[in-house]
């Protein structure tokens, strides 16, 4: 232990200097305001394993896997592990979660649920089922939610709060109005709570208002297709400070010459303005789009080409044709959406959302009861068949932290002829 020598000094002083350091000492140990919390790079570390817990908004992505997904890339060299513990129709207490075995209640498997995850960090969406009770509801909801909070604080875990989502569709105009006022009062008892605690609030319900206007989200205004999926996942990106994944590329070629902004590296000694082989140093893998999603600025790696003789030009990437433009449409910049790392964040996407089937009916399997309830004595010997999954799992997670690396390809650009 670190030795702390104390002079002797008059009693005044001294009285001062403890003053000092009692309010030095408060001021370290307060928590954090949201303001505050939001000031801090958002980052994960080696070892974080990251909980999805809330209601349909998260299980529904065991579907498309875009949320795990878009923060898996983010920190390729990371050892980063996550867990979807959403649940359709779930609330605050775990209701959904309930069983025919009783006990455990809902509540008690949702805290069963959330402590064998292991978490550190956790992403809490509640509020679009309980927000159906009304005005009347809240203090329930935030006598919960605090509750929750309590518990995640006691497994040594960050929460970040997520706002309900709002509904896109219903039976008549009045309808919709209606409960989506609930749904903002809601969302407001959210953040208003996270501000008092100290944890970081993001707001989807704005966002994915907004963006409804231009694009279809959900099938039937209350669950997020594959497109709003992406929307979330961009969003969540966002609120979290989370810049873009790529930066732009800019060649400038002469007869014999070119030179380079941004980051990439020519190769070779032959680069010309008909003729270029370089590479690109990406730091994330992209984030694949839906094909119903339209394209927006600052998607894909823009490449920048000027100088180029007068023609049409190729691109390929690790040999394979990626697309053909002019040279004037080189000079004003052209979207790269195709390529080698396109395939590997694909099949990168198909590992995670195999990952997160054996998790999903591992931890939730259809016949509970007859496996881990009590009718165990029936079918109780596949428990230990439900544990062997984890070996599985633990496979998926390996070969997921290999390919969720981006890997070094070689463009060429060659005139046609």
């Amino acid at each position: 232990m670190r030795k702390i020598k104390v002079l002797a000094m008059p009693g005044c002083s001294l009285f001062v200097l403890l003053f000092l350091s009692f309010r030095l000492a408060v001021a370290q140990s307060r928590p954090r305001t949201a303001t505050e919390s939001t000031k801090i790079p958002f980052d994960l570390k080696n070892g974080e394993r990251v909980v999805f817990l809330g209601n349909s908004l998260f299980e529904n992505d065991f579907q498309y896997g875009y949320l795990e997904l878009a923060l898996t890339t983010r920190w390729p060299d990371r050892d980063v592990t996550f867990r979807n513990l959403g649940w359709t129709g779930d609330n605050v207490y775990g209701v959904a979660r309930s069983t025919i075995t009783n006990p455990p209640t809902g509540y008690e498997l949702l805290m069963q649920h959330l402590t064998k995850a292991q978490p550190t960090l956790v992403f809490v969406a509640y509020g679009g089922i309980e927000a159906q009770d009304g005005e009347d509801g809240l203090p329930a909801f935030n006598e919960g939610l605090s509750k929750l909070l309590d518990k995640i604080d006691q497994l040594g875990a960050n929460a970040i709060l997520v706002s309900p989502m709002p509904i896109l569709a219903a039976d008549s105009a009045q309808s919709l109005q209606k409960r989506n006022a609930m749904l903002e009062l809601y969302a407001s008892a959210i953040a208003k709570m996270a501000s008092e605690r100290g944890k970081q609030y993001i707001d989807i319900y704005k966002p994915i208002q907004e963006i409804s206007k231009q694009m279809p989200l959900t099938d039937n205004g209350i669950h997020l297709n594959e497109t709003g999926y992406y929307q979330l996942a961009t969003i969540l990106e966002r609120s979290l400070g989370l810049g873009p994944r790529t930066t732009p590329v800019s060649i400038t070629t002469g007869k014999n010459t070119a030179e380079v902004a941004g980051p990439a590296k020519l190769q070779g000694s032959g680069s010309t303005n008909e003729n270029l082989t370089f590479t690109i140093d990406e730091r994330y893998l992209p984030l694949p789009t839906p094909t119903d999603v339209k394209e927006r600025p600052g998607q894909g790696q823009l490449l920048k080409i000027t100088g180029l003789k007068k023609g049409f030009y190729r691109l390929t990437v690790d040999n394979e044709e990626v697309l053909t433009a002019s040279a004037k449409e080189w000079g004003e910049g052209v979207s790269i959406k195709q390529g080698s790392s396109f395939e590997q964040v694909r099949e990168l996407r198909q590992m995670i959302l195999k990952k997160n089937d054996l998790f999903f009916f591992q931890y939730r399997p259809l016949n509970t009861t007859y496996i881990l309830g009590f009718r165990s004595y029936e079918q109780g010997r596949h428990a230990k068949g439900l544990e062997e999954q984890s070996i599985l799992i633990k496979w998926l997670e390996g070969q997921i932290a290999v390919n969720r690396k981006p890997k070094t390809s070689v463009y060429q650009l060659s005139l046609l002829k």
